[in-house]
């Protein structure tokens, strides 16, 4: 019999061990989903920014359409990948990104390359420390859940509102509260994706898990990242 440090899958005795080294692997797996998508979305959105894309894209029905083509995605693969193949869940996500990258070109041409790399790398410590707590903790972060999810309609209910009030102080209390929401929801997050990993997944379900998790941080990371350089990003002349 199994003892406490073992479990089985597959038929096999797996040791802790080797369960902590495939949940790494996993983790990984996730954070390198994120990030290489963080870079495509730069890479799209500094190319769309410096060429005539960002005139033609804009100046036509067609920027509208690349704006909310990633919301329709998320919702489309959310309620899909179950059923996707792992392949086309790989496709949708560097479409997401590549989208999500040319919806947020303005952000070269409205701060400064300075502010911008500033915040970036604010943005980072912040995600990185968040992340790893959320990952190391032996805490329940299940309460955060339902807090941050009000949280986060509250802002975005609030952006709506501002949109015609067009409050400066309003505009100030959405950044904050909205990084605080996101930096939560970093923590949350990571702790939910690590604790979806069962060793016993199919290749195929370990890949779409990893890509739905990816999605959730790179969000996370991105979001907190345009809510600081809203407060701190400094404005081209």
């Amino acid at each position: 019999m199994a003892t406490g440090s073992e479990r089985r899958a597959f038929g096999t005795t797996l040791t802790q061990a080797q369960v902590d080294e495939g949940l790494r692997s996993y983790m990984l797996r996730v954070y390198n989903y994120m990030g290489s998508g963080l870079a495509l979305t730069g890479i799209v959105a500094y190319v769309v920014a410096h060429t005539s894309l960002y005139q033609a894209l804009f100046s036509s029905g067609i920027g509208f359409i690349v704006m909310f083509a990633p919301l329709g995605i998320i919702f489309f693969m959310g309620s899909k990948i179950k059923t996707m193949k792992p392949s086309t869940a790989q496709t949708l996500f560097w479409v997401f990104s590549i989208l999500m990258g040319a919806s947020l070109s303005y952000v070269f041409l409205t701060y400064t390359a300075t502010s911008i790399v500033r915040v970036f790398f604010i943005t980072a410590a912040t995600f990185g420390a968040m992340s790893l707590y959320g990952y190391t903790t032996k805490r329940s972060l299940a309460r955060w859940g339902s807090f941050l999810f009000m949280g986060l309609i509250g802002v975005i209910i609030a952006m709506v509102v501002n949109i015609f009030m067009q409050s400066s102080v309003l505009h100030f209390v959405i950044s904050v509260v909205g990084v605080l929401v996101f930096t939560g929801l970093t923590a949350y997050d990571t702790q939910r994706i690590k604790q979806s990993y069962v060793e016993s997944d199919g290749k195929d379900v370990m890949t779409k898990k990893a890509i739905m998790g990816a999605i959730s941080l790179y969000l996370n990371f991105l979001n907190m990242f345009m809510l600081l350089l809203m407060l701190f990003g400094g404005g081209r002349e």
